[in-house]
């Protein structure tokens, strides 16, 4: 259940103790709360301070929206499918499949060598595909320059907290699951906007310039909406596009194995919504669709698990919950904080980077996803607790 966020004009409903809220991403949340054009505001328990706008936010505008409550990730989120392999499948030395993956697929700032055409990759979804590239041309006049590193990162994971995982659920059952956006075109076009919005006159008072939002029926919202679609649209494809690529190689390892249907979700991303009668434009920032018997992915940390959950379609949180654990420490503390030993001790029975390069990754600067499940039972119910036993990070 939630608390009430003291201080602000629109109702902040939180799902965690106000009190364990840093005072950072508090100041943001009343930031937020004092807006005109909010109605409300719910903020999930993984929540913490995020650039521009606090990371498991849930905001409904009225005829507004914030870039800055949407991220610059656009359309990040997550993929996961069961498959038909069980533990007793996978090899004792899962090295050969973790350096499969990475040779499959591109991590951190790298791409494809040539744009990977997704009709030739087997179970993936194209349709559409010719009108989506055609409407790159329409896009912020500033990208044009990109269109060719756009289609040769389709299909790539990028870096940061994104993830390819092999797990295994509570029943011994294979999953394969992952974490990526909409790379470097998402991160240009928002931030373009973003900047556009700063300098609109009616932004020209807020008590954070980082909360600027676009008005409906102004070209510059128009803009926005157009290029933020679009970039949601390359997020969805690319996950799809990293899962066909995820498969194949499974599928050279295990000619058997046959696949559920898959589980994807956003959680940056905007979604024009009604409640109590009321016509909004809801932005989750770090925060997943729960609908009743939609199905969400939680993910915890490289160490940890995650879970498969389903809504129960709560209008209290604007049908949302978290989009993972969330962190404790930023980066740079994780990195101060914690050793090369620490991350192989956290990561044990794990095939994974276990390497400095990857330290502000490690379990202990996450916050523990079984606490953030229990603040949220009102929100999604678990369907399958999953652990991973391969890790591929950027």
């Amino acid at each position: 259940m939630y608390t009430l966020l003291p201080g602000t004009r629109a109702p902040v409903k939180v799902w965690t103790d106000p009190d364990d809220i840093e005072a950072e991403a508090a100041k943001q949340l009343r930031n937020i709360g004092a807006l005109p054009w909010v109605e409300g505001v719910a903020v999930m328990p993984d929540v913490h301070f995020g650039k521009g706008a606090t990371v498991g936010s849930v905001i409904a505008m009225r005829q507004a929206v914030s870039p800055a409550a949407v991220g610059v990730d656009i359309g990040c989120g997550m993929s996961a499918v069961r498959t038909s392999l069980t533990a007793e499948d996978l090899p004792d030395d899962l090295g050969p499949l973790r350096r499969a993956i990475e040779d499959a697929i591109p991590v951190g700032f790298h791409s494809h060598d040539e744009q990977v055409d997704p009709r030739r990759v087997r179970g993936v979804d194209t349709r559409g595909l010719s009108n989506f590239w055609a409407a790159f041309d329409d896009l912020h006049v500033g990208v044009s320059p990109l269109r060719t590193r756009a289609g040769k990162q389709l299909g790539t994971l990028g870096g940061g907290n994104h993830f390819l995982e092999v797990c295994l659920d509570t029943d011994g059952q294979v999953w394969l699951m992952l974490h990526s956006g909409s790379r470097n075109i998402g991160k240009e076009l928002a931030e373009r906007h973003i900047a556009v919005a700063k300098k609109l006159p009616h932004n020209a008072d807020l008590p954070d310039r980082d909360l600027a939002v676009f008005l409906a029926g102004t070209p510059e919202m128009d803009a926005y909406r157009r290029d933020l679609y679009w970039a949601q649209e390359y997020a969805r494809r690319n996950r799809a596009l990293v899962l066909g690529l995820f498969v194949r190689v499974v599928r050279g390892m295990f000619p058997q194995v046959t696949l559920d249907e898959p589980i994807s979700c956003h959680h940056n991303y905007v979604s024009e919504e009604q409640y109590g009668g009321v016509d909004v434009l809801v932005t989750r920032k770090g925060a997943i669709r729960a609908g009743k018997n939609d199905l969400g992915i939680i993910p915890g940390s490289m160490g940890t698990g995650s879970y498969i959950v389903r809504g129960r379609g709560n209008p209290d949180s604007y049908n949302s919950a978290s989009h993972g654990a969330g962190r404790r420490m930023s980066r740079a503390k994780a990195k101060k904080t914690f050793t090369a030993e620490d991350l192989a001790a956290q990561t044990a029975g794990v095939e994974c980077r276990k390497d400095p390069g990857v330290i502000d990754e490690i379990p202990g600067a996450y916050k523990d996803v079984d606490a953030v499940l229990a603040q949220q039972t009102d929100l999604v119910e678990v369907v399958a607790h999953l652990k991973q036993v391969v890790c591929v990070k950027g």
